[in-house]
C-alpha cells in the first residue's frame, strides 16, 4: 500500500490540468529543450510560439512569474 504513493507521479496535483496549464507546460518544455533558461528568454519565446498570457495579452516578466506562482499554489 505505502509503495502505490511512490508510484503516482504527480503527487501534488490537486486537479487534471487545464488545455491551457498544458499548453502552457509543453511550450515551457520546448524552450528549455531549446536552451532558454533565463525568465527574461521565456518570455520571449512565449510571446514567439505561444500560448497568448491570460486575456490574450503579451507575457511580460512580471505577469509570467505571477502565473507561475499563481499555477504553483
Amino acid at each position: 500500500m505505502m509503495q502505490d504513493r511512490y508510484l503516482e507521479p504527480h503527487q501534488a496535483r490537486k486537479r487534471e490540468p487545464t488545455a491551457y496549464e498544458n499548453l502552457l507546460g509543453d511550450s515551457l518544455e520546448r524552450a528549455f529543450s531549446s536552451g532558454v533558461h533565463e525568465l527574461s528568454g521565456l518570455v520571449e519565446y512565449l510571446n514567439n510560439y505561444g500560448p497568448p498570457g491570460m486575456d490574450a495579452r503579451p507575457w511580460t516578466e512580471e505577469i509570467l512569474s505571477k502565473e507561475l506562482a499563481r499555477l504553483a499554489n
